[in-house]
């Protein structure tokens, strides 16, 4: 099998679509066709179903796809390290990470890495952590900050490392009044909230696909309590957004409110809610210097980060 055979196999099963596939790989369709045409026949096996609607996989193109797709990642690792002993300052890393992260954690420690290695391109991609995984495993991210809660499936040569643990806190409008208790005071009096106080609040809800959503409709469900909803569905940005306007409030990881004035924190306790952020990295595949590189600078980050509902939870070598 050749390189060029598996990403244009790779292309038209992600795409769906020969001539797209085309258009993306630069190639004319005769020629991506000669290509797939090829790796069928090396294989004996059909790989693709072809019909007017598009293209879909045999069952030995699923089993094919993921080999293929580890393949082509091992490829670009080994040309990266290949560049960088000929002595070329130049690389590449994908990282993936939860909008809940990129508006965090990421943003300081890309901010730091394009500081001290400018000639790094660096490809960033937000998803659930469920889909960060898999694109991990498919070879498709070099390294993925994710959010796990327990034990979380991985594949062989994949391994979740835990770097910090935070805690949920709920924000609302710093030019508003205090999120008011049961008791009838305000959260600011003693700086808390219990679960039950913030049922009764007027909430910003997240995407039902965010895992920081799931977290929290578990905790009401475990407690009995139904949430009071004033807008539901919202990306991160959104979210932020509607609280400063006074919309409602909403529960989101510590690290989030830094640096936002118009924010006002209150702690979430009986039950506190705290979240663990792991670092997913394949163990099948030697690091390039730039993913070196930005491992160090993720572990430097997560140090900087000593702050109230924030702490680090393993040492790093």
């Amino acid at each position: 099998m050749k390189l060029e055979q598996l990403r244009s196999f790779e292309a038209v099963a992600r795409i769906g679509h020969f001539t797209r596939a085309a258009e993306e790989l630069y190639l004319a369709q005769p020629s991506l066709s000669r290509q797939i045409g090829a790796l069928e026949a090396e294989l004996d096996t059909p790989l693709l179903r072809r019909n007017p609607a598009g293209v879909t996989l045999t069952a030995a193109g699923e089993t094919l796809l993921p080999i293929a797709r580890r393949m082509l990642a091992d490829a670009r690792s080994a040309r990266e390290q290949l560049d960088e002993l000929a002595g070329l300052r130049r690389g590449r890393v994908r990282l993936g990470a939860p909008p809940t992260l990129c508006v965090s954690l990421v943003a300081e420690v890309l901010a730091a890495f394009r500081i001290a290695h400018p000639g790094i391109d660096l490809h960033i991609t937000e998803a659930g952590s469920r889909v960060l995984v898999e694109a991990l495993n498919a070879g498709e991210l070099d390294l993925a900050l994710v959010v796990i809660r327990g034990a979380e499936a991985t594949a062989p040569g994949t391994e979740l490392q835990p770097l910090l643990s935070e805690e949920l806190v709920v924000v609302s409008a710093a030019s508003g009044p205090a999120p008011r208790r049961r008791s009838g005071g305000t959260a600011g009096a003693s700086g808390e909230l219990s679960l039950r106080d913030l049922a009764e609040l007027p909430q910003v809800a997240f995407s039902r696909s965010y895992d920081l959503r799931v977290a929290t409709d578990a905790a009401f469900s475990a407690a009995g309590l139904a949430p009071t909803i004033a807008v539901e569905g919202a990306e991160m940005d959104a979210v932020l957004r509607f609280v400063e306007r006074g919309i409602g409030v909403a529960v989101v990881p510590a690290m989030v409110v830094s640096d936002r004035p118009g924010l006002r924190s209150t702690r979430l306790v009986r039950p506190q809610l705290t979240r663990t952020v792991a670092l997913a990295r394949r163990t099948d595949v030697a690091p390039s210097a730039a993913m070196t590189a930005m491992l160090q600078q993720v572990f430097e980050t997560v140090d900087a980060l000593a702050m109230p509902g924030i702490a680090a939870t393993a040492r790093r070598s």
